[in-house]
């Protein structure tokens, strides 16, 4: 048997989020709309209280007629039972050159930032930016925001500064830091330059 294939991430492996656990989330969401009790929902569809706890939980997965007698009960089609397994995956594609050029607080002339995707929902936020130094671009070591920070140097020189420690970036180095700490271009070595910079942080 040849097993699943996987990056190589440490990530979790995803919660499957099962048929059961999907259509017990919609019936409940459904009976309390209604405003219905347990019981109730249980006397009207003509079967055990229990049994729609059970369905409710994730916990057994219902017959084809248990759940035919429970969309009766509800006064809804059957079909309207398995909405909530229709799940959404964000994507975001931007094409070359098509990035959203916008100004962050703290940004500095001759520092353009280039946002090259959004997340559109979830609980982490995660902005890929390409940002370019122009050759005018200052020095400034005072940003600092919440989440982590990912930088990936593609062009150009620069000396890094991340808490009170400074860090040689060519072509090829990467840095990833506590973005808390205050940090940006210290020394800007070899101008124009352009590098990689992933922030992520939790949503509000």
């Amino acid at each position: 048997m040849i097993s699943d294939l996987k990056t190589a991430s440490n990530a979790p492996a995803e919660n499957a989020r099962t048929l059961e656990r999907a259509l017990g989330h919609q019936i409940r969401q459904m009976r309390r709309e209604r405003d219905l009790s347990v019981s109730d929902l249980a006397s009207a569809a003509g079967i055990s209280p229990g049994m729609v706890s059970k369905i409710e939980n994730g916990q057994i997965s219902p017959s084809l007629s248990t759940i035919n007698a429970i969309a009766l009960a509800l006064n809804v089609p059957i079909t309207a039972m398995f909405t909530a397994f229709e799940e959404k995956r964000d994507c975001s594609y931007v094409r070359a050159g098509q990035g959203v050029v916008i100004e962050r607080r703290g940004t500095k002339v001759g520092h353009i930032y280039e946002l090259l995707g959004a997340a559109l929902g979830g609980e982490l936020v995660v902005e890929p930016y390409l940002i370019t130094l122009q050759s005018d671009a200052e020095a400034y070591t005072g940003f600092r925001h919440a989440g982590v920070e990912f930088i990936y140097m593609l062009t150009g020189e620069v000396v890094y500064r991340h808490s009170g420690y400074d860090y040689p970036l060519k072509p090829g180095d990467a840095l990833l830091f506590d973005s808390e700490g205050l940090h940006g271009p210290a020394v800007l070595v070899e101008t124009p330059m352009t590098y990689l910079s992933i922030i992520v942080y939790q949503r509000a």
